[in-house]
């Protein structure tokens, strides 16, 4: 690994594929973030097979493989398969779930049928669009590259431009219409972008892998945040990070795609992600259930308390700790823990609840009685 980096600075190619990378995953971060929020996770697998036939289809008319003339196709072949898939959804009884499955199956099922025409046509320059399916880093060059930064960039100026009218829809579309705003305008534009960033990555992870790099990201940094922008800017670097230490880890090592490692650093990310989020994940959540039902325990044995200390004029009466014994949620820890925040006070076998304890049992009491 630390020769990789060390190369990273004099060997061409290794550069080329490394920020080309990089500038995938932010890109696929950057924009996923929307197609994770709006809930069309799956149209990113849908579209990135859609785009097959069209990688095909601009081979048999121009019999070239130059790779942006193959991935304009890829993204006229991507519209369509998406705004198939609205069309099913908005004219006929099938969801969405179903339209995505059709569009998916088909188009896929088309493209290996053209894949397989044109590789028992007697052309020499065939050879080599397999890698659009499971990708191929290593043939990144750097027009690719330049290409890459350039979409990137146009991207996020349209996500600027947008932001707001972007950051309504999302969250609220039918307010989005009161105010008078294009709403079928935007959510094309939104989906075009998604679209283009799918198409960008053919080359690189492939079409089977497509959708992961693209919600990966995302995922893992909508664990961290409520706030859109935060997400947008988190899932864009997690996504440049798994590119680039995607790349490392398969320049490193031999017979090691580069797309797969890529997917598989963006899932260990995620997987980080859902287990230590201060905010969502399971780590914490448990940590926070097993102090909430250890709170509740101690307001219940300070309730059963109360419920003793009330029949006495004295509230500081002593009490026999065996008494609580009848309580099933009376522990000594529990005992421990009441004298700690000074609700009780313990001497020897006995107990007394303190003013500030009968205070904070009372409002307890209190609630309990409006809320019934």
């Amino acid at each position: 690994m630390t020769e990789y980096f060390n190369l990273l600075w004099t060997d061409y190619t290794l550069r080329t594929i490394t920020l080309g990378t990089a500038v995938l995953g932010a890109i696929c971060g950057m924009l996923g973030s929307f197609a994770v929020l709006r809930k069309e996770s799956l149209l990113g697998d849908a579209i990135s097979h859609a785009a097959l036939p069209g990688i095909a289809m601009a081979f048999l008319i121009t019999g070239a493989k130059d790779s942006g003339t193959l991935l304009l196709g890829a993204l006229v072949s991507g519209l369509i398969g998406t705004f198939w898939i609205r069309g099913i959804t908005s004219k006929t009884h099938l969801k969405s779930d179903a339209a995505l499955g059709i569009i998916l199956s088909v188009f896929f099922g088309f493209g290996m049928l053209l894949l397989t025409f044109i590789q028992k046509q007697p052309n020499a320059n065939q050879a080599g669009l397999d890698k659009y399916l499971f990708g191929q880093a290593a043939t990144l060059v750097e027009s690719d590259v330049n290409l890459m930064i350039i979409v990137t960039g146009i991207s996020l100026l349209v996500m600027l431009l947008f932001w707001k009218e972007f950051k309504i829809l999302l969250f609220d579309p039918d307010y989005t219409k009161t105010l008078g705003f294009n709403t079928k305008f935007i959510d094309v534009l939104i989906t075009f972008l998604i679209v283009l960033a799918i198409v960008l990555g053919l080359q690189t992870v492939g079409v089977v892998l497509m959708s992961a790099i693209l919600l990966a990201p995302a995922a893992a940094a909508r664990q961290w945040t409520n706030n859109l922008g935060t997400m947008v800017i988190l899932a864009a670097i997690i996504g440049a990070f798994s590119g680039v230490f995607g790349t490392a880890i398969s320049a490193s090592q031999n017979n090691l795609s580069t797309g797969p490692v890529i997917v598989l650093v963006a899932g260990v990310f995620v997987l980080f992600s859902f287990i230590f989020s201060h905010k969502r994940g399971l780590l914490f959540r448990e940590i926070r259930f097993r102090k909430n039902r250890s709170n509740l325990k101690l307001m219940k044995t300070l309730q059963f308390m109360y419920g003793i200390v009330q029949d006495h004029k004295n509230i500081s009466h002593p009490h026999a700790i065996r008494i609580l014994n009848n309580f099933h949620g009376f522990t000594k820890g529990s005992l421990k823990k009441l004298e700690n925040e000074g609700w009780i006070v313990v001497e020897g076998q006995q107990w007394a609840m303190t003013p500030k304890g009968y205070k904070q049992a009372q409002e307890m009491y209190n609630q309990k009685t409006e809320n019934e």
